[in-house]
């Protein structure tokens, strides 16, 4: 085992860090212009393309390396919903084209996507199936050499900036698992519509809205993957998002814990720093611990994808310790702070955008009922961690 970056992963690491510190710091209120220029901003530092083979105009690395980029961006960019725009699209949209897309598709949309001239949606969620994925009702019907999309899908990331959006349809509804087919569809194509941008608890620089087909006509040559085959791509998306996008958040907590322990030593009460009172310091200790215990937990996960591991519980185990972290460390850092932390700061932030972590990419209720299904409970089998 080792449990230590090379000096070249450690040494981008800092490099992405100090560059989003300094240059991806987002304004009050979401702006569309500013929110594209700092999305290619990331681009040019190649961050948008860590999984995508060099060919394509990518850094052609593995799931630990890009886990440890979002981890440093989440620790230098205090807009935590900007970062997890950038990964929603690199995990939910860019790995399923280098997975899944015909040369053709990569070649097209590869270079603009890792460039940061494009960015990309995932529809999956609709009003009616969430955690139910297999129950969508968004329609692919076959009209000679094209599909036709009907349907709707609601809190799609990125939908209101999106120039591309990979679309989850049933092409054979009752189908199961192999009644799902993936596209790939180019924002502006006759019938495709985006609705208001959502007004969120937490994530807010992350741009957010429904979109709907209304007859939307894609040539077949856009199907992502074979007609049928778009629960792999589902799953194959939600593997990488589970693990590498979840690692925003181990650098927001890293940036929580920091500023939460030097607010305790400079807060004085009864003489003396708060930090030096157990019921303080051993909180701090406690998010230190949660933190580490996720990090081993979200990296194992990773290791395990740069492996081809089909393993699907270690992914949901790495979703569900680093989102709970996460909250927990949002409740932790408000308590230290007192009355400050009820006040606008970023005590508060860290709270908002951390609660979010336990719905997407599968709630945390799903991830626990995978876990348990993976362990035999319920009178099933145990499944194999290969």
């Amino acid at each position: 085992m080792n449990f230590e970056f090379d000096a070249q992963t450690d040494q981008m690491c800092a490099t992405i860090a100090d560059f989003a510190r300094n240059r991806l710091a987002g304004p009050d209120a979401f702006e569309p212009d500013g929110f594209r220029r700092r999305w290619r901003l990331v681009g040019e530092q190649g961050a948008l393309g860590t999984v995508v083979p060099s060919a394509y105009g990518g850094l052609g690395q593995g799931a630990v390396t890009a886990a440890a980029i979002m981890e440093a961006l989440g620790y230098g960019c205090m807009d935590t919903g900007f970062v997890f725009s950038l990964g929603a699209h690199v995990f939910a949209c860019l790995t399923p084209i280098v997975e899944f897309g015909t040369e053709e598709q990569k070649q097209r949309w590869l270079p603009l996507l890792c460039s940061g001239k494009r960015i990309a949606a995932h529809c999956i969620t609709e009003p009616e199936a969430g955690s139910d994925a297999l129950s969508m009702r968004t329609r692919a019907e076959r009209r000679g050499d094209a599909y036709v999309l009907n349907g709707d899908k609601s809190f799609t990331t990125n939908s209101p900036v999106a120039d591309v959006f990979i679309v989850q349809t049933a092409t054979r509804p009752g189908g199961g698992c192999f009644g799902l087919t993936s596209f790939v569809v180019e924002a502006g194509t006759p019938g495709l519509t985006v609705g208001k941008r959502y007004e969120k608890v937490g994530l807010d620089g992350s741009p957010t809205a429904d979109v709907h087909f209304d007859d939307c006509t894609v040539p077949a040559s856009q199907m992502l993957g074979p007609e049928g085959g778009g629960f792999g791509v589902f799953r194959t998306s939600m593997a990488w998002e589970r693990t590498c996008l979840f690692a925003l958040y181990l650098g927001t907590m890293r940036r929580v814990l920091e500023t939460s322990i030097a607010y305790a030593n400079e807060r004085q009460q009864f003489g003396t720093a708060i930090g030096g009172f157990q019921a303080v310091s051993h909180r701090i200790v406690d998010m230190a611990v949660r933190l580490e215990t996720a990090r081993l937990m979200l990296y194992r996960a990773a290791w395990g994808l740069d492996r081809g591991s089909t393993d699907e519980v270690a992914p949901a185990l790495a979703k569900l310790a680093v989102s709970e972290a996460a909250v927990q460390a949002g409740l932790d850092a408000v308590q230290i702070q007192g009355g400050l932390g009820v006040l606008h700061g970023q005590a508060e932030t860290a709270l908002r955008d951390a609660l979010p972590a336990r719905i997407f990419s599968g709630t945390n209720e799903i991830q626990k009922n995978n876990i348990a299904r993976a362990l035999g409970l319920g009178g099933r089998s145990p499944r194999s961690r290969a």
